[in-house]
């Protein structure tokens, strides 16, 4: 993968990107020798190379176990518990996967991150009829979204296949040493997977938070790990920008956001990297939202939201800048048939690719935005693969790391988080939270 600023050369002068690099090399070092606020959540740092043969090997067992006899895998949680996994899913899964005639691995359904009572009475409805096994991701067991849709979905699993066969399904990724989830566990003898003391929800995706889900679907998360393992060598090894894109592009952002460009929106060209964006939301709204600073972050997918929010991007206010998440090339070929009657003007693009028309379409919005006072910059992967979502998950990472450091903020924590609940719990007349 490579980081190119080429369109935000207006922006990004060299005297400006040197005169940074010292504070960026410094945060590179807080961040790797852990003396920098927030030290005690950096196990992500050095995970990819710490998962160990038994821990994969366990996963790869239970797929085998559960993935024969379900129909759907039903992931429960929130937030970091379950973004980085459906964010690797969905880009390596088929656009249509749920209506695979042969399917071998289980379809992926997500709860726990809604209180729609709608949704939770459809999905009810569909595991009325199809076999299931769920996975549910919590640290303490008592986060209410979670809670709630566990609370159901357990009561189903029981009164459709008895306790035991239902506690068969089950496989609970929780904190090693306490916790509501723990404790339910170990009373229904549930599979349980550890969740590190040292990894925050947002920087999960590497843990069996998200290894497990991943390989429920049939993905390859050895692979995913040696992507993660190869780009961690590179952000920890060199400390330039031409051979550390993870150091140009935390650059890169502080320098936009000092000249006043406080929102930053991720943009895709292909429908199957929606949900990176979705992760990285999180990632870099929690990480460094806070102390009144932060880039707000903010996604669009093209060109389907160039026919709508494609206007205020190339003439609204100047707040923005956009970083293009390009993929080099995709699995398959797709042309366009010529017609005789050409009704629809289109004959001049007959035998073209539909890769090559997005990716002039790319360009060509890359070239009006910057005519219209927008930076862009380009994140360039060559394909999607586990090994490549890997680099860009570590990738992704690392940078956030550094560029919190960078703005003045703990990156690891997210104090704000808190605020709503309370009220909520008072709302909702949550024993102790009457009074305050």
């Amino acid at each position: 993968m490579k980081v190119s600023i080429q369109n935000a050369k207006a922006f990004l002068s060299e005297k400006n990107l040197s005169a940074i690099l010292p504070e960026i090399v410094s945060a590179k070092e807080t961040l790797v020798s852990g003396k920098g606020e927030g030290n005690e959540f950096l196990g992500w740092v050095n995970l990819p190379t710490e998962v160990s043969d038994e821990v994969l090997n366990t996963i790869k067992s239970d797929v085998s176990r559960l993935a024969p006899k379900s129909d759907i895998f039903v992931v429960i949680g929130i937030g970091g518990s379950y973004l980085g996994a459906r964010a690797v899913i969905e880009a390596l899964q088929s656009e249509f996967a749920a209506f695979a005639p042969d399917r071998s691995h289980p379809y992926i359904i997500y709860a726990g991150h809604t209180l729609s009572e709608d949704y939770y009475h459809q999905l009810l409805e569909l595991l009325d009829s199809k076999d299931y096994s769920v996975a549910v991701i919590s640290k303490s067991g008592t986060t209410t979204e979670p809670a709630v849709a566990f609370r159901i979905i357990k009561d189903h699993l029981e009164k459709k296949y008895g306790k035991p066969e239902a506690s068969n399904r089950i496989i609970a990724i929780t904190d090693a040493h306490k916790g509501a989830l723990l404790d339910i566990a170990k009373r229904e003898g549930y599979r349980t997977y550890i969740i590190p003391d040292n990894v925050g929800g947002r920087f999960s995706v590497l843990t069996p938070v998200g290894l497990v889900p991943i390989a429920m679907a049939g993905f390859d998360i050895t692979r995913l790990l040696d992507g993660a393992k190869q780009m961690r060598e590179i952000c920890l090894s060199k400390n330039s920008y031409e051979e550390n894109p993870a150091l140009l592009y935390a650059a890169a952002r502080n320098l936009l956001y000092r000249q006043g460009l406080k929102v930053e929106i991720l943009e895709n060209y292909v429908p199957h990297l929606k949900y990176i964006s979705e992760w990285w939301k999180q990632l870099y709204g929690e990480s460094e939202g806070k102390d009144g600073k932060g880039i707000l972050p903010h996604s669009l997918s093209f060109t389907t939201d160039l026919h709508s929010m494609g206007q205020y991007v190339q003439e609204g206010e100047r707040l923005m800048f956009e970083t293009v998440l390009s993929l080099e090339k995709p699995q398959h070929r797709v042309a366009i048939p010529i017609d005789e009657q050409d009704l629809d003007g289109i004959n001049y693009l007959t035998n073209k690719s539909l890769t090559e028309v997005n990716h002039c379409a790319e360009q060509g919005t890359t070239l009006a935005h910057n005519e219209g006072r927008v930076p862009v910059l380009q994140i360039a992967i060559p394909r999607i693969d586990e090994f490549v979502l890997g680099e860009l998950i570590y990738f992704f990472e690392f940078a956030c790391g550094v560029s919190g450091y960078t703005l003045g903020v703990n990156p690891f924590n997210q104090p704000g988080v808190e605020a709503y609940k309370k009220n909520m719990f008072k709302l909702l007349g949550k024993p102790g939270y009457n009074n305050k």
